[in-house]
């Protein structure tokens, strides 16, 4: 049981959370209220009680948004469209995949420097390093601007220091997408991704949804339970970030994509929380069989509820990213109508991910800079960004004044891995993927 403290501050996330599903929260702020000053032994008796509460309620009839979280139901409401699959040669796959497994590593390296800023901060950033706009890595910046949180010098995710991709949660997940598939095959079960967490991940390493799955499997929680039990970030971007490893095995075969990327996100969370892993996973698998980006996004679209506000919001975006001249007009679009959500939430993050797609003119290093120039959760959205690009582009799409640092290299804090190689990574992303 976590801490009376601890407990009170996922209440009020929880409460949060309730309100962007359309659920009425007012008992349950009453019954914050009532533990303002009381012993740890009450207040974590009455906040059990309140967990058991908020996991009961629903969105209120007026709320107009439907927003399963298992899949059968999630398949109902999906929009009408044809779900085409893309054919793919060995050669077209171990090409496609090398672009994958790079960009995404180029765009998390990009954004890992300033995660958690906002945008207006990184703009200061750059421009101070008379680097703005962003087109490549960050660099050492000696005089950082009064307030700003940054790198200091001899960090290894700057340039000149870079010699490898660095340990980051969105290239862990990557990698142990791969290695389920590796293990378990494509009929891999949330019980079985749930198992290997507890083998694979550090505790530790892990945040926010993630890490309040990890508490419940340890306290025999099991999903689909360990994603809603005491889980305000069920949401939030975690799951989102999870979608590459699968989505490779699945090369070419979106529905295929995206169902396993429900069974990965239903472990921790729900509704729009596994929607964004599920878009991103078809997307990833179509780019990886297609050439026509804003055909991979609508097929991708074509994977989740049509009628849930993540859907709704990738829609509008997609309309701004026509209308607009530059990416900056969008992004205050974006921040307008849903600035408003956690900076590490699903929605949000995901428009900035189009927002870099569609304004990047179908290169790479354009697209993951517009992107992490957005803000918010930087690495994340550099990453997926740069996953996509990089598989609908191939290798020929990867810059390689922003390949060569990395010399091949991967670095992981799943138990048994450490230093790995990108290379090696792909061709065994091939034979699995290769074996449907």
């Amino acid at each position: 049981m976590p801490s009376a403290e601890i407990l009170t501050k996922l209440a009020h996330d929880e409460i949060t959370q309730l309100e962007q599903e359309g659920c009425e929260t007012e008992l349950l702020r009453d019954m914050l209220h009532g533990v303002e000053g009381a012993s740890s032994s009450y207040t974590e008796g009455v906040l059990t009680d309140f967990f058991e509460m908020a996991r009961r309620l629903r969105p209120a009839p007026e709320f107009g948004y439907r927003e399963p979280s298992d899949l059968e139901s999630i398949r109902r409401e999906r929009p009408e469209t044809e779900r085409w699959t893309g054919e793919i040669t060995e050669s077209w796959l171990r090409d496609r995949l090398t672009g994958a497994w790079l960009g995404r590593c180029i765009g998390c390296m990009m954004g890992k420097p300033v995660e958690g800023r906002s945008r207006r901060e990184i703009e200061m950033l750059l421009r101070t390093a008379d680097a703005w706009p962003l087109e490549g890595y960050f660099p050492v910046i000696e005089d950082v601007p009064e307030g700003i949180a940054y790198r200091p010098p001899d960090d290894p995710t700057l340039m000149p220091n870079i010699d490898h991709a660095v340990r980051d949660d969105d290239t862990d997940y990557t990698v142990l997408g791969l290695l389920l598939v590796e293990k378990h095959g494509l009929q891999v079960q949330p019980r079985d991704i749930a198992t290997e967490w507890l083998e694979r991940l550090p505790y530790l390493r892990t945040y926010t949804a993630e890490r309040a799955a990890m508490r419940n499997f340890v306290n025999d929680i099991w999903p689909p339970d360990s994603a809603n039990w005491m889980n305000p970030y069920r949401e939030w971007i975690g799951a989102q970030i999870r979608a590459d490893g699968l989505a490779y095995c699945a090369a070419g075969d979106p529905e295929l994509a995206a169902e396993l990327c429900f069974r990965d996100a239903s472990i921790s969370h729900t509704k729009n929380g596994i929607y964004g892993e599920m878009f991103f996973g078809a997307l990833i698998a179509a780019a990886l069989g297609a050439e026509d980006l804003e055909a991979c996004i609508w097929r991708a679209l074509g994977e989740i509820p049509a009628n849930c506000r993540l859907a709704e919001a990738i829609r509008k975006c997609i309309d701004w990213c026509h209308e607009d001249d530059d990416w900056q007009r969008t992004w205050r679009r974006i921040d307008g109508d849903y600035g408003h959500y956690h900076p590490v939430h699903t929605i949000n993050n995901a428009l900035l991910c189009i927002m870099g797609l569609l304004h990047g003119r179908g290169q790479l290093r354009r697209s993951v800079a517009i992107a992490v120039m957005g803000g918010w959760d930087t690495d994340c959205n550099g990453a997926t960004v740069g996953s996509v690009m990089g598989a609908l582009l191939g290798s020929r799409g990867i810059p390689e004044d922003l390949a060569a640092p990395l010399n091949d290299t991967l670095d992981t804090a799943l138990s048994g891995l450490t230093r790995m190689s990108i290379s090696d990574l792909v061709e065994r992303t091939v034979a699995v993927a290769g074996q449907r």
